[in-house]
């Protein structure tokens, strides 16, 4: 897992080797983000999407839950409702990177998911370095005590949604004045 020092980026920074051709993030700062309220972190995937939910006050992250739909319609009517749920003051999207930083394939179609969470629901929305996160996931899970990988997979994108959260409150936390 990388340290907090580099994990929650602003949309708005791009990585030097992201071609000009992918659009950023929408712009999204710090100061988008009040002393209090909820935020809603996701790990994107092809085939699913991982949900978790934080508190910006205790700066605490939990698992929620895993959208399993094929279709993007399906996917933003089951987001929405979480949003009308939870009606967080902010977004969180998880930026798949290689380990040295660089884009993979996955980066742009994350950076998309981001600029449709803004355009759909008009909230901010901040990427976090996902390096890892579901590594540390599937670890995290067998420590608890889910040894069959079956029991973990259902749980998986859901917990690295939370440690892709846990990281940006981690940063945010240390870099406030």
């Amino acid at each position: 897992m990388p340290d907090a020092a580099g994990a929650a980026q602003r949309s708005v920074d791009l990585p030097a080797s992201q071609p000009a051709s992918v659009p950023s993030a929408p712009t999204a700062s710090a100061a988008d983000l009040p002393a209090r309220g909820t935020l809603l972190g996701f790990d994107f995937g092809l085939a699913r999407i991982g949900i978790a939910t934080g508190e910006l006050e205790t700066g605490q992250a939990s698992a929620l839950t895993t959208v399993h739909a094929e279709s993007n319609d399906a996917r933003f009517k089951a987001i929405a409702a979480l949003l009308a749920e939870w009606r967080p003051v902010a977004l969180v999207v998880g930026l798949p990177t290689h380990l040295d930083g660089s884009a993979q394939e996955l980066t742009a179609r994350c950076r998309r998911f981001a600029n449709q969470l803004h355009g759909r629901f008009g909230l901010p929305v901040f990427t976090a370095d996902e390096r890892l996160s579901s590594v540390a996931a599937d670890a995290g899970l067998a420590a608890a005590g889910r040894r069959d990988w079956r029991e973990r997979k259902a749980a998986l994108d859901a917990e690295a949604a939370r440690i892709i959260l846990q990281t940006f409150l981690d940063t945010r936390r240390h870099e406030r004045p």
